[in-house]
C-alpha cells in the first residue's frame, strides 16, 4: 500500500491542530515599501502551504495577508528619486506613487505582488492596515496600550533590552500639518475620547483621534494587537523576529498580559539568498521581484523552489547557473510522480511535495516531456518560428509532445526571458548562416573527421544520445580528443567553442543542412 511521506507543512498542521484546534487563522504580511521580492515570497507561500495542509486535515482556515500600508516611509531607497526625502516619515498609503500609475505609493508595490501570488495559486483575504485603522479596528487595542503604558514600557525594557524613558508612549500619531508619523511626540491622551495631544518637530501642535486612523501603533505593539483583532492562531515570520528579545518575544507577553489573547503558533523561516550577493533586500538593491521570477519560471517551479526546503533552511537562489539544475530537478520530480521513472519508495517521498507545488489541482496528465537543455537549444534555433520548432521537435524524437505544443511554447517563452536576462554566456549561441572563417585553420585530420561525421549522419536517422556517443567514438578513430571533436562541431555551426549537447543539437537541424555544413567545414 502506497503511503505518502508527510511534507513539513503536513507535520506542522498536525501539531497546530493539537495546540490550536480545528479552526485557524493563518496570517502573513509585509510592508509594501518597495518591489516585493522572491525573499518575501517565502512567508506567504509558507502560509499558503500551512493553510492547504490544515484544510487537508479537516481544519477550517481563514488565510489572511495584512499589508502594512500605514507604515511610514523610512528613507529614500535606491530606486527612488531624491525628491522623496520630503515624504520620509509619512504613511506609504498617503504619499504619491513614484511612477504615477497607482493611487498611492503602497498600491504601486502591493498591486503587482497580489497579481503575482494569484498566478502562484495563493489567494489570501487581503487586509490593508491603513483601512483597518480608519475603520477603528485598532481602537480597543490602542486604548489598552495607553492604559497599560507603564507596564508595556517595563516589558520592552526588560525583554528587548530597551532603555525607554518614563514618558515614552507607544503610539505614532500623524501630524495634521506635515503628515508625518515619525516626528510627533505625545503630550497627553484620553482613552475615553480616543484622542491624543501631540507636538510635532515641524512646530505644529494638535489633537489626533486614533479611532479614525490618525495614529498607529509601533511594530512591537501593532503585531500582537493584530493577533487579537483578527484572531490569528498561526503565523510564519522571519528569523529576525525570532531572536532573543525580538518582536515575537515581546509580542507574546504583551498579547497575553495586556490584550488578553494567546499568541499564535510561531513558524520561523530562514532567508532566501541571491547567490553571491546575500540575503534579498529591496532597500539594499539585492533582489529579484516575484513578477520577474514568474517571467523565467513556471508557477509550479517557483512553488517547488521554496517548498522543497524546510523553512529553517536558507535557500540560495542562483538565476544564472542554478536555473537548469532547478528545472531538471522538477522534471525528475514530475516523472516520478506520474510513474515514468523511479521506485514506489521514491514516489512515497516526493508525492506530497509535488502536490503542494501545484498552483491548484494536480494536473491529470504530465506536462511536455522535452528536457530543459533541449528547450534552450530549440529556443535559440527556432527564434520564434513555430513551424520550424515543430519540425525540430519531430526530428529530435519529440513528435508525441506536439499534442502539448501550447505548453511547450510557454516553456520557450520562459527560457527566452532567462536567456535575455540571466543565462551564462556558455549556454548562449547563434546559428551561423554562413560557414565561419575559422574552419580554414582546422588540421587535415580534423577536416577528415568532419567529413566522416557528415557521411555517417547522412546514412540514417539518429537519436540524440546515440549520435552523442557516436561522435566520441568517431573522434577516437581519427585520433582526436573528445573535447576537441565537439569544439570542431561548435565552431563549424556557431563560431564558438562550446554549445548545447551536440548530438541533440545536430538532429534538431535539417539533415541536409547539417551534412552540407560539415562537408563544407571539412573541405
Amino acid at each position: 500500500m502506497v503511503k505518502k511521506v508527510p511534507h513539513w507543512a503536513d507535520i506542522a498542521a498536525s501539531e497546530i491542530i493539537k495546540v490550536k484546534g480545528n479552526k485557524n487563522v493563518v496570517a502573513t504580511g509585509i510592508t509594501p515599501s518597495g518591489p516585493i521580492h522572491l525573499g518575501n515570497l517565502r512567508e506567504i507561500l509558507t502560509g499558503d502551504a500551512l493553510s492547504r495542509a490544515l484544510r487537508d486535515q479537516g481544519s477550517e482556515v481563514d488565510f489572511i495577508y495584512i499589508a502594512d500600508t500605514f507604515d511610514p516611509l523610512r528613507k529614500v531607497y535606491p530606486f527612488l528619486p531624491e525628491s522623496y526625502a520630503e515624504h520620509v516619515g509619512k504613511p506609504i498609503s498617503e504619499i504619491p506613487d513614484p511612477e504615477g500609475c497607482h493611487e498611492n505609493y503602497a498600491e504601486h508595490f502591493l498591486e503587482p505582488f497580489l497579481e503575482a501570488i494569484k498566478v502562484l495559486g495563493i489567494e489570501p483575504r487581503v487586509i490593508k492596515a491603513h483601512e483597518s485603522y480608519k475603520k477603528g479596528l485598532y481602537t480597543e487595542i490602542i486604548d489598552l496600550t495607553l492604559e497599560n503604558n507603564q507596564k508595556i514600557t517595563e516589558i520592552l525594557n526588560e525583554i528587548a533590552g530597551r532603555n525607554l524613558e518614563k514618558d515614552f508612549v507607544p503610539l505614532l500619531t500623524k501630524c495634521e500639518k506635515c503628515g508625518r508619523l515619525t516626528t510627533t511626540k505625545i503630550i497627553s491622551y484620553d482613552t475615553k475620547k480616543h484622542q491624543v495631544e501631540y507636538k510635532c518637530k515641524c512646530g505644529h501642535q494638535g489633537i489626533s483621534d486614533y479611532s479614525k486612523g490618525e495614529a498607529k501603533l509601533p511594530w512591537r505593539l501593532d503585531w500582537p494587537g493584530r493577533w487579537k483583532i483578527f484572531g490569528v492562531t498561526v503565523e510564519p515570520f522571519g528569523k529576525d523576529h525570532a531572536t532573543t528579545g525580538g518582536s515575537y518575544d515581546t509580542g507574546k507577553i504583551i498579547t497575553k498580559e495586556i490584550f488578553g489573547y494567546e499568541p499564535p503558533y510561531p513558524f520561523v523561516y530562514e532567508w532566501i539568498y541571491l547567490k553571491g550577493k546575500g540575503a534579498m533586500s529591496s532597500s539594499k538593491g539585492i533582489a529579484i521581484s516575484i513578477n520577474e521570477i514568474l517571467e523565467i519560471l513556471p508557477p509550479s517551479w517557483v512553488r517547488y523552489l521554496i517548498l522543497r526546503y524546510k523553512p529553517d533552511k536558507h535557500i540560495d537562489f542562483d538565476p544564472v547557473n542554478g536555473y537548469i539544475l532547478l528545472a531538471e530537478d522538477y522534471e525528475r520530480l514530475e516523472r516520478i510522480y506520474y510513474r515514468l521513472e523511479g521506485t514506489e519508495e521514491e514516489w512515497d517521498q516526493i508525492a506530497r511535495l509535488y502536490e503542494l507545488s501545484q498552483v491548484r489541482e494536480v494536473p491529470k496528465e504530465i506536462g511536455p516531456q522535452v528536457p530543459i537543455r533541449h528547450i534552450i537549444t530549440l529556443t535559440q534555433i527556432s527564434l520564434g518560428n513555430n513551424e520550424l520548432l515543430k519540425e525540430m521537435l519531430i526530428r529530435s524524437g519529440y513528435e508525441s509532445e506536439l499534442s502539448k505544443f501550447d505548453e511547450i511554447l510557454k516553456r520557450i517563452e520562459y527560457v527566452k526571458n532567462w536567456l535575455e536576462r540571466f543565462a551564462p554566456s556558455q549556454v548562449k549561441f547563434r546559428l551561423q548562416e554562413e560557414t565561419p572563417e575559422i574552419v580554414k585553420i582546422f588540421l587535415p585530420k580534423e577536416k577528415e573527421f568532419l567529413r566522416s561525421l557528415a557521411n555517417k549522419i547522412k546514412e540514417k536517422d539518429w537519436q540524440g544520445d546515440e549520435l552523442q556517443n557516436f561522435i566520441y567514438n568517431l573522434a577516437q578513430e581519427h585520433g582526436i580528443e573528445g573535447k576537441r571533436a565537439f569544439q570542431l562541431i561548435y565552431l563549424s555551426f556557431l563560431n564558438q567553442t562550446s554549445g548545447p549537447r551536440a548530438g541533440y543539437f545536430l538532429i534538431s537541424l535539417p539533415k541536409d543542412f547539417v551534412v552540407s555544413r560539415l562537408l563544407e567545414a571539412g573541405s
